[in-house]
């Protein structure tokens, strides 16, 4: 068993370890999932520091792009006159996954420090938890489609339970509306899936091949295949690789979330507990767009080409749109969810740039905005367990009586609106440059699309302010006495969670080349499929 196998299904070792543990264990469960995160956490740590960077394509092997690879054969089954069935667990990470792999391993460790608030059913709640984590790093290392639909829809099961168990009051809707959101694009990825496995040949067997690297090679396909180049099947006008895209792309945004797929969001983010808001915007919108950018891009590059300019309209609609509808939000935790939606219009807009700024800003956001927004969460729930009460109305005054939470707030908002000097300001001022370049290099992008995003920082600055201010100062001003008695300030738990954020933002503020760098070969990779 190599290293990433070892990073995907030690979770889920200590998930069923947690469900054998006899009852008189249950406060140590979570003493266990901190344990178990951690140790994840420092595995990520070693692979993304002995990450090669600069590898690529070497000679016929297209594998060579891809570090720690795993391969060996899982399913082989013979099907009629279409031959062997071949399905691989074949893992593999390049410099897109490995950043996303790091991002993901710290999130779950601030999620599992988070937890310790859960008090029902602890035994339930961190075995679904750990099996989540292990649905998660299985996407990001999965190069194998059949595989990575496995784990991307186990992803499913585990977060409908933790909503619609240990959410708000409203937690069986927001759970089943998540859920229905989700399978929906899920179920007609799958026929894409399908049509890919038949389209698509080993080149060293002959056999079809659910292989993710393979379908990115146009030279792998089966002359008049559904998928392939030349093949003229038309439905609805479309050839049938548009089709692909688009319900490849819809499948993707749902998660990311893209308008106009965005709706789920807000009522998952308000009814879901404090540690899975920060999983959903921390981890779950980075899954959808790395599908994004993985497969709907990878393997269908001359359509996305094709349609640039709609995608890049769609991220900037994001970007207005979320950012208008935080403005009008009371509700501190719906404000953050539909900020997530305007910051991940970004993402799409540099993607849709097909330029290296645009590609690079694109990633850097995912990451950025992982740890940023999973901070954002964790200091709703610090307020929310002291006082059960999210209306930013009820509040003035909190910085006299929390001062070392203000400090961590003010880095923030600060970091989130995209000041210079923070993680955020790199990755949304790349996304830009690369939008507003688009239009001479490769003709794709008009530029005010760069110019209407650009926008959206402004309004951004708008709700974290106006925030900051309502909340924080002013004279202390509570809507129940009492308050002032629980609004203690931030715990050492507290501390050890959102320190390593704060600092992460400002790390990559000041040097962006710890992600530019592993970023830099795949980046180059990805953008000569569109050559």
């Amino acid at each position: 068993m190599g290293i990433l196998s070892v990073l995907i299904f030690l979770p889920l070792v200590f998930g069923i370890l947690i469900l054998v543990l006899p009852k008189t264990w249950n406060y140590s469960y979570k003493y266990l999932a901190v344990a178990v995160s951690a140790i994840q956490l420092i595995i990520a740590t070693w692979l993304y520091f002995h990450f090669k960077t600069g590898s690529g394509y070497a000679g016929v092997n297209e594998l060579a792009q891809y570090q720690w690879v795993e391969k060996f054969s899982w399913i082989r089954l013979e099907v009629g006159d279409f031959g062997l069935l071949q399905v691989d667990y074949l893992l593999g990470v390049d410099g897109f996954s490995i950043g996303l792999i790091w991002l993901s391993a710290l999130v779950m460790l601030i999620a599992a420090l988070a937890s310790w608030e859960i008090k029902a059913n602890l035994k339930g709640y961190f075995a679904l938890f750990l099996l989540l984590d292990t649905a998660i790093i299985g996407v990001f290392c999965s190069l194998d489609l059949f595989l990575f639909y496995i784990f991307y829809e186990l992803m499913l099961l585990p977060l409908y339970f933790l909503i619609g168990m240990w959410g708000g009051v409203r937690r069986e809707y927001a759970a089943i509306k998540f859920f229905l959101y989700t399978l929906f694009g899920s179920i007609f990825m799958l026929l894409v899936i399908a049509g890919l496995y038949l389209s698509v040949t080993d080149p060293q067997t002959g056999n079809h091949t659910f292989n993710l690297v393979y379908a990115m090679n146009p030279a792998n396909y089966s002359v008049g295949s559904i998928f392939s180049s030349a093949a003229h099947l038309q439905i609805f006008g479309f050839s049938a690789r548009a089709i692909g895209f688009i319900i490849v792309f819809i499948a993707f945004a749902i998660k990311v979330p893209v308008f106009p797929f965005h709706t789920w969001l807000p009522d998952a983010h308000v009814e879901a507990p404090t540690p899975i808001s920060i999983i959903l915007a921390g981890i779950l919108l980075k899954v959808g767009a790395y599908g994004i950018i993985r497969i709907a891009y990878g393997i269908f590059p001359d359509v996305a080409s094709s349609l640039s300019w709609w995608m890049g309209l769609l991220g900037v609609i994001s970007i207005i749109y979320g950012a208008m509808i935080a403005l009008a939000q009371t509700d501190l935790k719906r404000l953050i969810a539909y900020s997530s939606v305007s910051h991940m219009g970004f993402v799409l807009l540099g993607l849709a740039s097909l330029t290296s700024e645009g590609i690079n800003g694109a990633m850097m956001q995912l990451i950025s905005h992982g740890f940023l927004s999973a901070m954002l969460f964790f200091i709703v729930g610090v307020i929310y367990t002291r006082v059960h009460d999210r209306d930013i109305y009820n509040f003035r005054g909190l910085a006299y009586q929390m001062p070392h939470f203000t400090g961590f707030v003010m880095i923030a908002f600060f970091a989130s609106l995209g000041l210079p000097g923070f993680s955020a300001f790199i990755a949304e001022a790349f996304s830009l440059i690369g939008a507003f370049s688009s239009q001479s290099l490769n003709g794709l992008l008009p530029r005010w699309m760069a110019m209407v995003a650009a926008v959206g920082i402004l309004l951004g600055a708008g709700y974290f302010l106006w925030t900051l201010q309502r909340m924080f100062f002013g004279n202390l001003r509570l809507k129940l006495e009492d308050w002032k008695a629980q609004l203690n300030d931030i715990s050492t738990r507290e501390w050890i969670a959102l320190t390593p954020l704060a600092l992460l933002t400002l790390i990559l503020g000041i040097m962006p080349f710890l992600v530019f760098d592993a970023l830099a070969s795949s980046v180059n990779q990805f953008l000569m499929l569109f050559k």
